[in-house]
């Protein structure tokens, strides 16, 4: 039998080191799409748009809510340097669906055009947390241990 490539995974924010691990597919949202990565990818630096990061190893995978940033695809390693990203289990379902709330009753309010703007995109941001969040499972294991979430 012979070991399977894999790809090198890094998601960063100015904050921290969300996760580094290794893992064999990941699929990111891309500004213009769905972006699908495996080992041997071509070299590739593309923008990330709010949705979720999914990165599989074997039959587990792990889910990000991401906002926005970019990603860099070279030598089988990915590295996410996004604006914003949360783990699916660390995500705070409670505190996203009161910002999902206020967003919407804000787009209900007559105004300006920038506040509009803002307020869909808090509401993207906090639909996004709530999809990723509800389709992971809550205080299981990680991946299989393939991937870490730095500072957890």
């Amino acid at each position: 039998m012979t070991d399977r490539p894999k790809l090198k995974l890094e998601i960063v924010t100015l904050e921290r080191q969300l996760f580094t691990g290794e893992v064999d597919a990941v699929l990111a949202p891309g500004s213009e799409g769905q972006l699908g990565i495996l080992p041997h990818h071509a070299p590739l630096i593309a923008r990330l748009g709010c949705g979720e990061l999914i990165a599989r190893q074997g039959d587990s995978e792990e889910s990000f809510a991401i906002t926005g940033g970019f990603v860099h695809v070279a030598a089988d390693r990915v590295v996410v340097l996004a604006d914003a990203a949360e783990a699916a289990c660390d995500i705070d379902v409670r505190r996203a669906e009161e910002a999902r709330a206020r967003a919407a009753q804000f787009l209900r309010q007559r105004a300006s055009r920038q506040e509009l703007i803002q307020a869909e995109a808090a509401l993207r941001r906090s639909l996004t947390r709530l999809r990723v969040a509800r389709r992971a499972p809550r205080g299981g294991p990680r991946m299989g241990g393939a991937g870490t979430a730095a500072g957890s």
